[in-house]
């Protein structure tokens, strides 16, 4: 089980394949085991980095409250202690909120920038409705069969759960495999709830791609759109029929476009 000591905790990682880095960074209650769909399609054009937030799965929790500025800090130590100087970063949801502090604080270390399903954070944040930010960030039920399942139709559309009952069951299997600690979501949650970096990101750097499923209900697209807009030349990828998930749902769609976007050709 490798693990590297990165802004003093020990991380979980893993690496698939080779040629330019390309670090993927998972949201809030998951971890590296959500790429599943993308390491077979990327890994045979990148050296693929997955990994674990601090306190998920096999990762050190450390001190707890942290910030995004702390999970971006880990992100970066790692890739340091891998000797990486440079790589894509692409991140999900919260995922998305650690990789802008990433390229906000070490704009050297992004080549190029993949923001998935995520917002700038802040008053100007377009939320969910109240019933489904209560389902997605209460720690009732936590690892449970009946939460899991609970919570499959805020991350994915009603037709991928009517259409693909094997793939549902497979999604729960490996959710109910990978238990959060209470202590662990409750750190993501405050930390995800005092994120801001509205008047920030105009100072991105990196080539930067923006995308969303047209039918997320947890972060609205609205979200993506204003964040496209506020990052200089930012180009901005909408998945139909797609959910928060749209890296599970429309894998094939979603991965073309991540691939296109770094230079990948059919």
């Amino acid at each position: 089980m490798p693990t590297v000591l990165a802004n003093g905790v020990r991380l979980y990682y893993e690496t698939h394949g080779t040629g330019a880095p390309l670090l993927l960074i998972a949201g809030l209650g998951v971890g590296s085991w959500i790429w599943y769909k993308q390491i077979p399609a990327f890994s045979p054009h990148f050296h693929t980095i997955v990994f674990d937030n601090r306190g998920i799965g096999a990762s050190e929790l450390g001190e707890a409250p942290f910030t995004m500025r702390t999970l971006a800090e880990d992100a970066a130590a790692l890739l340091g202690a891998l000797g990486i100087k440079r790589a894509h970063i692409l991140g999900a949801s919260m995922g998305g909120f650690i990789a802008q502090e990433l390229a906000l604080m070490y704009p050297a270390l992004v080549e190029r920038l993949v923001l998935v399903c995520t917002s700038f954070g802040g008053p100007n944040h377009i939320p969910a409705s109240p019933e489904i930010v209560h389902a997605f960030l209460s720690p009732e039920g936590l690892n449970t069969e009946e939460r899991v399942r609970a919570g499959l139709p805020i991350a994915v559309t009603p037709r991928f759960l009517a259409e693909h009952p094997d793939e549902v069951e497979d999604l729960v299997r490996r959710r109910l495999a990978h238990p959060v600690s209470e202590p662990t979501f409750l750190a993501q949650i405050q930390a995800v709830m005092a994120f801001d970096v509205e008047d920030r990101v105009p100072a991105l750097q990196a080539p930067t791609l923006v995308i969303t499923g047209d039918a997320d209900l947890l972060i609205p697209p609205e979200n993506s759109q204003n964040l496209a807009a506020r990052i200089p030349n930012a180009r901005l990828h909408i998945v139909e029929g797609a959910g928060h998930a749209v890296f599970i749902e429309q894998a094939d769609a979603f991965n073309r476009a991540v691939l296109e976007f770094l230079g990948v050709t059919a």
